[in-house]
């Protein structure tokens, strides 16, 4: 089997999710007229890659009393609204882009933006990260 022909096969992934989720999953799938499969796996690739696509775009200028923190709410799903508009500047270009492509397109500031987040939010004391147990946490 050549390696074209392996990055274009499809196989099947099975995952088992309570019924809710599920359900959220294929509301929100429909909202963005996305199938089911393509949205699990956009948010599986996004999350692989930083947890957001485009939001950090989308939402630059956007009012902060919109944010959870501020009792405001935020999509579910982060990074999703204007997505397919993103997607369309990317490939407005005539190129041809492939999954990872994309994926790395909509992701591409976001270790500097979360690296800036958490300086911020250690300024503010909001989060701190401990050596001993390798990782941040919220200080409360």
């Amino acid at each position: 089997m050549s390696d074209e022909s392996d990055a274009t096969e499809r196989t099947t992934v099975r995952t088992y999710v309570p019924a809710y989720q599920k359900s959220e999953w294929a509301e929100h799938a429909d909202e963005l007229d996305m199938s089911q499969s393509e949205f699990v796996r956009t948010m599986v690739q996004a999350g692989r890659s930083g947890f957001e696509t485009a939001e950090s775009e989308l939402s630059e200028g956007a009012d902060d009393s919109e944010s959870p923190e501020e009792g405001g709410s935020v999509d579910a799903t982060p990074g999703v609204d204007g997505l397919k508009d993103r997607v369309q500047e990317i490939l407005a270009d005539g190129e041809y882009y492939d999954w990872d492509d994309l994926v790395a397109e909509l992701t591409d500031d976001i270790e500097e933006r979360l690296d800036e987040t958490l300086q911020e939010l250690q300024s503010a004391d909001r989060v701190r990260y401990s050596g001993r147990h390798g990782g941040y946490v919220l200080d409360e």
